[in-house]
């Protein structure tokens, strides 16, 4: 991955072309920042100026695929937590009392509220929007004299903090960690409302935090609000944006100070705080002590939080930092596809082959970090990045029904049962079954990705036209040069598909900029406009502005043809992945599923309403149906090795499953008989590539990675 250099106030203009005596096409590297978006909130000065702008939520909306997604969270497991979650049990909760007392207060709910409500608020679904307003208003309701809102805040060392039973004795610390998560929640619903008390309540707030000595604030006693600091950082830049009051920059300095220092390299193994773990023979790196935390989920939120405080700083040494603590973590455990690396729970040393797995929450959280890193640079790494993830890590963390999610999974997984598989894994227990009742953090914080991925298809420029940075079927509503209404409908089946058209709603013409990304595996794309090629060399991983008189009817045509493409793993023992543009392809195993009782079968901490329908929420273990143990021929020409086949779109709309996927493709392969189930009963690790096998030459076929929920994602190759 390319180190990023800023490029402040730059066009670089590759070539252009003309419809009509004032249309300007033209490629360019980096979105211009000299001017201000007049309609939707973007960074005030002194703050570094936006490259692209979130709009409000519930402008963005979904279609097709997308939206049969949303229905299907709706239906089951995010729609129906209240009914299983005891977090979620509305008696005696802390995050509905006014003064903070109660049980079960701690993350569970705000990770739950943060999807959940966003769904209502762009589906429009009364249900959820009412349902959503009885925490908020609770929340907006609980905030004390002093500032501070939400659950009884503080760390006693005496009690389970993670149940929030209030502890009456000596209070030692305030964890920070849940109210972070809420403030999101928050922000969200004044974006759908514009109800100021948001504003108040964030203010009264953030005074709390500046009037606080400074070693109570990010303690770092309970360990996840010092770590994921950023996420704070995060809603005091938010809250300036909105009032300009200029002691927030005072409270962003302070809070950055006291977050966790995700730019230092070269730590004392002892200020690494999470539990470091380490294969037999190995021995702790120096690149390992050059980040502060190997956590998975911190590292998906934490790793960003240099280039949220270059926004505040400027120094682009900020900026650059957070590209190499991506790149420290993909050297080191991502050698991988499906854009995340092993961290099942903490990356360890010697633990790094593709059967190595990554928390739900790992996924959606780095997810939220892609799209908050595309705003902040107009990078189109982050939205390739955000893409490779949706479309093949993600929806394997969830049963296709979405009445059920798993822990851990990984890019090779050819079982998903209920046993414990440390220390293959980080952990004891049952953390690869499809549980409703289980995972407890994952659980409640899986129903942000589809919403918050929605949310930043397309995003405002400053020079007040429209990005369409990340590609999925959709519509959305917003206001653009002269104050112009426009709703642009992406009518597409991408990524399953090459073509996306975009139908233009106006209520008057009007010149303004769109920009449209052609991703970085996205050779000779072409646009057409209101029928018409136009003449113009579009380049990878660049964006196409195009600048014009638009009206009311007006239709793009954006084509990016996807190709084969084999991405080699040097460091993971010369395996090879298939890509076929945004997508990687797996092995298709059959999925045999098996019915399990899901309070029988959880993780231990788990925790689950007395009237939760075990019947109708069981959980699922998949076993292998099929051999799995298959090493890929390659040739130079990919064409004689792999055969691409397309299939009738999904009746259901629903193509991430092994038989709904409308492409799959044909493959040569080889068995390899040495490859087997290995020591703690997960799929062997790889060998050394290329690999010898007598075996005869077979057809297998591979689907979508995201469809699968058993994969071979890694293969080994065939020696000629």
């Amino acid at each position: 991955m390319k180190k990023f250099i800023i490029q402040k106030n730059f066009i670089l203009l590759i070539s252009f072309t003309f419809l009509g005596c004032n249309d300007d096409i033209s490629v360019i590297d980096s979105i211009a920042t000299k001017e201000t978006n007049k309609y939707y909130v973007s960074n005030r000065a002194p703050l570094q100026p936006s490259k692209l702008i979130k709009l409000p939520v519930g402008s963005v909306k979904p279609k097709g695929w997308l939206l049969e997604y949303f229905i299907r969270q709706k239906n089951g497991l995010t729609g129906n937590l209240g009914k299983i979650s005891a977090w979620l049990d509305k008696k005696d909760n802390a995050w509905l009392s006014k003064s903070g007392e109660g049980k079960w207060g701690w993350e569970e709910v705000p990770y739950w509220l943060k999807g959940y409500a966003n769904i209502g608020y762009i589906t429009e679904d009364k249900e959820m929007i009412d349902e959503s307003k009885i925490w908020i208003e609770s929340v907006i309701n609980s905030q004390r004299e002093d500032g501070y809102f939400g659950p009884e805040p503080y760390v006693s060392g005496t009690l389970d903090v993670r149940t929030r039973e209030l502890d009456k004795k000596k209070r030692k610390a305030i964890d920070f960690w849940p109210n972070m998560i809420m403030l999101y929640c928050l922000q969200s619903y004044y974006e759908f409302s514009n109800d100021q008390r948001v504003i108040d309540l964030m203010t009264n707030y953030f005074k709390f935090q500046l009037d606080i000595e400074e070693e109570e604030l990010l303690s770092g006693k309970y360990y996840w609000d010092r770590i994921r600091g950023g996420d704070n950082l995060h809603s005091v830049i938010w809250l300036y944006n909105r009032t300009g009051e200029k002691w927030l920059l005072e409270l962003a300095e302070k809070v950055y100070r006291r977050t966790a220092p995700w730019t230092s390299r070269g730590h004392d193994l002892n200020d690494i705080k999470n539990p470091k773990d380490k294969r037999e023979g190995v021995e702790f790196s120096d690149w390992f002590t050059d980040l502060i935390d190997w956590h998975n989920v911190n590292i998906a939120q934490g790793f960003r939080t240099p280039a949220q405080y270059y926004l505040l700083n400027g120094d682009e040494k900020y900026l650059n930092a957070t590209y190499e603590n991506f790149n420290i973590v993909r050297d080191n455990f991502g050698q991988v596809p499906g854009g995340m690396f092993g961290g099942d729970e903490n990356a360890r040393p010697g633990y790094d082959d593709p059967r190595q797995g990554i928390e739900l929450c790992g996924v959606v959280e780095q997810m939220n970090s892609d799209e908050h890193l595309l705003r902040i640079t107009g990078d189109i790494f982050w939205a390739d990045h955000l893409e490779e993830i949706a479309f093949n890590s993600y929806p394997a963390t969830v049963s296709p029904d979405f009445k059920a999610v798993r822990y851990i999974t990984s890019p090779n997984m050819v079982l998903s049962d209920s046993e414990s598989h440390g220390p293959g894994i980080a952990n004891w227990g049952p953390f690869l079954n499809f549980n409703p009742f289980s995972s407890r953090c994952c659980q409640h914080n899986h129903t942000q990705g589809w919403p918050y991925f929605t949310e930043n298809l397309w995003m405002a420029t400053p020079d007040n036209g429209l990005a369409a940075v990340v590609y999925a079927p959709s519509i959305v509503n917003a206001k653009v040069g002269d104050n112009t209404q426009i709703s642009i409908n992406n009518k597409t089946k991408y990524p399953f598909d090459d073509d996306l058209l975009f139908e233009f709603k106006m209520d008057k013409s009007d010149v303004f900029p769109i920009y449209f990304r052609i991703p970085s595996w996205a050779e000779n794309s072409e646009i057409f406009i209101n029928g018409k090629k136009i003449k113009v060399k579009t380049e990878k991983g660049k964006y196409l502005r195009v600048n014009r008189k638009w009206s009311n009817g007006d239709l793009v045509n954006l084509n990016l043809p996807k190709s084969l493409s084999i991405r080699k793993w040097k460091k993971n023992h010369n395996s090879v992945s298939l890509n076929y543009g945004p997508l990687t392809f797996s092995l298709k195993i059959k999925e045999n599923y098996v019915e399990k009782r899901s309070d029988k079968n959880a993780i231990w901490d788990s925790k689950w309403q007395k009237s939760a329908d075990t019947d109708n929420w069981p959980t699922y273990e998949i076993y292998p149906g099929s051999p799995w143990n298959y090493g890929l021929i390659l040739k130079d020409d990919l064409n004689e090795v792999f055969e691409i086949v397309e299939k009738e779109w999904p009746k259901d709309n629903f193509p991430f499953t092994n038989e709904s996927s409308p492409i799959y493709i044909k493959a040569r392969a080889k068995k390899i008989k040495s490859w087997k189930i290995g020591d703690t009963k997960l799929v062997g690790e790889l060998m050394d590539s290329p690999v010898e096998s007598n075996e005869k030459e077979e057809i297998v076929e591979l689907v979508p990675m995201g469809a699968s929920r058993l994969r071979i994602s890694s293969f080994p190759v065939i020696k000629n």
